[in-house]
């Protein structure tokens, strides 16, 4: 998408509509929103995306730079850097304009003034009158950031990663979280200053999903506005659970009478304490579902309890006569080994 010119990569003609343009945009943030997307390019996409459309939507703006894409000097390679090719290094080589051809398209002649060419025929041919008009940071050619348009920028979105329980996904929790945020002062240099954050945990968020909190990234440069801050969920459980998804698995331990006998048991959960009753004769490893008690995201998940049959130790004569009589009882019973 870096050598396409905006049109390109908004997907759109050059004579497309506001509306047309505004629609497509939605669509490809909604494609491409780090959020949804598993596109592992998502965020460079994004801000190629929303800097194209910052352009196109502003009707000055969009007459600026398709004057850019007519004018013979624009970057032969595509119109991709807008704002970037200018006075100041970004010519010859680089695939920019050159001196010589400003001097071949107005001609020969003494270079300030005279029969030759003047400086406001070089700003008149970039769609911009003369020099004297207007402000460089107005529009037309920005003869102090070295290219057209506005000099200001968005500041970089920044990703973290943020613990989260288990119990605040099922129920929505505030968490408080410390950054340390970097700052632009005026004179560009670039300070940190530590941050305390409010943040608000969706209910039934999953984990790997991402909390997005506007404004909160890099700072912005020229006065443009702040990157956002990405925050990547990973939800903290006990080692008897796993996560699928919306889905719970939960490891519970039972008693080989139980097993056998089928009790109605009571089991701490994610979801609260659950009546829980076990069929008979069931087997460790088996599963027991309980239909939309795991995570409550917009589809709830399920809650599984994997039953783990646990035999007691052994500790007094009557335990030992016990299962000397459990013995007899099943002498007849052979076990598949």
């Amino acid at each position: 998408m870096a050598e396409k010119n905006y049109y390109d990569i908004l997907g759109v003609s050059k004579d497309a509509s506001d509306a047309e343009i505004k629609k497509k945009y939605r669509k490809l943030v909604r494609q491409y929103h780090p959020d949804v997307s598993d596109d592992a390019d998502a965020d460079n996409k994004i801000a190629e995306i929303n800097n194209a459309y910052e352009t196109l939507r502003d009707k000055d703006k969009r007459a600026e730079y398709d004057a850019m894409l007519n004018n013979p000097f624009a970057n032969q390679g595509g119109a991709g850097g807008f704002g970037g090719a200018g006075f100041g290094g970004q010519g010859g080589a680089q695939g920019g304009f050159r001196w010589e051809d400003i001097k071949d398209q107005f001609g020969e002649g003494e270079a300030f003034g005279g029969g030759g060419f003047r400086f406001d025929d070089i700003f008149s041919a970039f769609g911009r009158g003369a020099r004297g008009q207007g402000s460089g940071r107005q529009g037309g050619f920005d003869q102090f950031s070295g290219g057209f348009g506005s000099s200001e920028s968005k500041g970089q979105d920044q990703h973290a990663e943020i613990n989260v329980d288990l119990a605040s996904v099922y129920s929505g929790d505030d968490y408080s979280i410390k950054l340390n945020v970097p700052v632009r002062q005026p004179n560009g240099s670039v300070s940190y200053d530590n941050k305390t954050l409010k943040i608000k945990i969706p209910k039934g968020i999953t984990d790997g999903k991402q909390i997005r909190l506007a404004g909160q990234g890099a700072a912005g440069i020229g006065g443009g506005k702040n990157g956002d801050l990405f925050l990547k969920v990973k939800i903290t459980h006990s080692d008897r659970i796993r996560l699928e998804g919306a889905d719970v698995y939960q490891t519970v331990n039972i008693a080989p009478w139980e097993a056998a006998l089928g009790e109605k048991i009571n089991v701490t959960t994610p979801a609260g304490t659950l009546g829980v009753t076990i069929p008979k004769n069931s087997k460790s490893g088996s599963n027991l579902r309980l239909k939309g008690k795991g995570i409550p995201a917009k589809q709830a998940g399920d809650l599984y309890l994997t039953l783990n049959i646990v035999n007691p130790k052994i500790s007094t004569d009557e335990a030992v006569q016990a299962y000397e009589q459990l013995k007899q009882a099943f002498g007849t019973v052979t076990i598949e080994r």
